[in-house]
């Protein structure tokens, strides 16, 4: 961890996305000068995750439900589901790219019109509806972390978008958006299958998934990857 003193806020309570019964607080990290995506790489390594240009981590009295979940890529093995669902997708034509952040007008508009109609099929209910460019410029560009897109293609069709901190030995995913079409090929899923072999090409020790929660049926899937590490009481555990 750096040297520099760092100082946290800490958010008012609030109803938990997650777990509705229980309540809500957030440690912040009030910008350092400068911050930069060393830090980040030491604080992720803590529980902490990036939202923007912000960096957190819970900090509820009363739960401790959010656990960090990142997979050790040269030990990762595809379970049975895994592989039928990296087979399907083959036999579809899917395939994907992992490009940088920057792109163009044209292909901004592609990313947001796919993120807008993700936001309106999955979360038509919740803060994040509508879509707004507000939301998608906050995901894919940053002052300080270097962030890639992992494109997923259907037959030349942009079918899904995953979001990656690209860290100095790991990444990170931080958001996924997809076509509704493409639920039936468990496009989460498939982008962290994919991200994981692209990991595994570069040599990357760790691929992070953001934080496990127990009780919350969304967040379910990222224990399916096996073995993994989560943070909890100070430190990584390994399920294996």
């Amino acid at each position: 961890m750096t040297n520099t003193p760092l100082q946290f806020g800490i958010t008012l309570a609030a109803s938990c996305s997650y777990l509705p019964e229980q309540q809500e607080q957030l440690a912040v990290l009030m910008d350092p000068s400068p911050l930069d995506h060393q830090l980040y790489q030491q604080l992720i390594a803590y529980n902490f995750r990036r939202s923007g240009n912000q960096i957190y981590r819970p900090h509820c009295p009363s739960c401790n439900a959010c656990q960090s979940l990142r997979i050790p890529v040269a030990q990762f093995t595809a379970s049975a589901a895994q592989r039928r669902i990296l087979s399907k997708a083959a036999r579809a034509k899917w395939c994907y790219q992992l490009t940088a952040s920057a792109v163009t007008a044209d292909e901004y508009q592609s990313l947001f019109a796919l993120f807008n109609r993700y936001i309106a099929f999955k979360h038509a209910d919740g803060s994040m509806y509508p879509a707004t460019t507000e939301q998608l410029d906050s995901l894919i560009t940053s002052r300080w972390q270097p962030i890639r897109l992992l494109k997923l293609y259907q037959a030349e069709q942009l079918m899904a978008v995953s979001i990656i901190d690209d860290l100095a030995n790991s990444y990170s995913a931080v958001y996924t958006f997809f076509a509704p079409a493409a639920a039936s090929f468990s496009p989460g899923k498939l982008a962290v299958l994919y991200l994981l072999a692209e990991a595994k090409a570069l040599d990357r020790q760790f691929v992070y998934l953001g934080y496990q929660v127990d009780g919350c049926r969304k967040m379910a899937y990222k224990s399916e990857f096996m073995p993994h590490q989560r943070f909890f009481d100070g430190y990584w555990h390994s399920f294996a």
